[in-house]
């Protein structure tokens, strides 16, 4: 984010696929809900879209099928972004490789919620990878997005126990429950102004309210 521009002006497009519980979740946040300006998917069907129109944000569809390839698609989403002024963007379940184009046209500018404690179970099927490993440990990372697949520099992790008696529906709801949390932090530490990034190494100042 330019450190200039006040994060009361930050308008933020969530990109979703599914269900939409980490776009609830930013909806809630005191911080967050009211900076929410979009809701995108790729889906027609996905839920997160309801979520977003029961909110009164508007909520589109970009579907990659109507659209000549990647970069074609990520001319089409870089145009809905630029409509609504869109200034940080979340990936928040969104299944699909960002495109090139998106990517540098808001680098710096986009996060992205993987639950798994990266670069340890990178890919869609993080938390059912880490139950057949065998890991005691895995977690949620919320990391800045870039054109690599779950790999920009990381700005929060938070590890979750994985019990000897959990399946993917237990470990999965407890991830979630770290998600819902750790996503909204991140957004409004990068919306602030607050991250300083030293190559693949982000420090988090404290929020002015909180500071001595």
């Amino acid at each position: 984010m330019d450190p200039a521009s006040s994060a009361g002006d930050v308008r933020v497009a969530v990109l979703a696929s599914g269900s939409g519980t980490n776009l609830q979740a930013l909806l809630d946040d005191e911080f967050c809900g009211p900076r929410i300006a979009l809701v995108v998917s790729d889906r027609r069907d996905a839920f997160a879209l309801e979520r977003a129109r029961s909110a009164g944000v508007p909520a589109v569809v970009v579907d990659p099928a109507e659209h000549d390839g990647r970069d074609v698609f990520g001319a089409a989403l870089l145009e809905v972004l630029a409509d609504r002024a869109i200034g940080l963007v979340v990936l928040a379940g969104f299944m699909r490789i960002l495109p090139p184009g998106v990517v540098r046209a808001f680098e710096g500018r986009t996060l992205n919620v993987h639950p798994a404690l990266l670069p340890a179970f990178p890919g869609a099927h993080a938390i059912a990878d880490a139950l057949a490993w065998g890991a005691k440990t895995t977690g949620v990372t919320v990391h800045l997005v870039d054109e690599e697949v779950d790999h920009g520099t990381i700005v929060f992790q938070e590890a979750v126990a994985v019990r000897d008696d959990d399946d993917l529906a237990s470990l999965e709801a407890r991830i979630h429950e770290v998600e819902h949390h750790l996503l909204p932090a991140a957004v409004r530490a990068l919306a602030e102004g607050r991250l300083r990034i030293y190559g693949r190494r982000v420090t988090v100042a404290e929020p002015a309210s909180v500071r001595p």
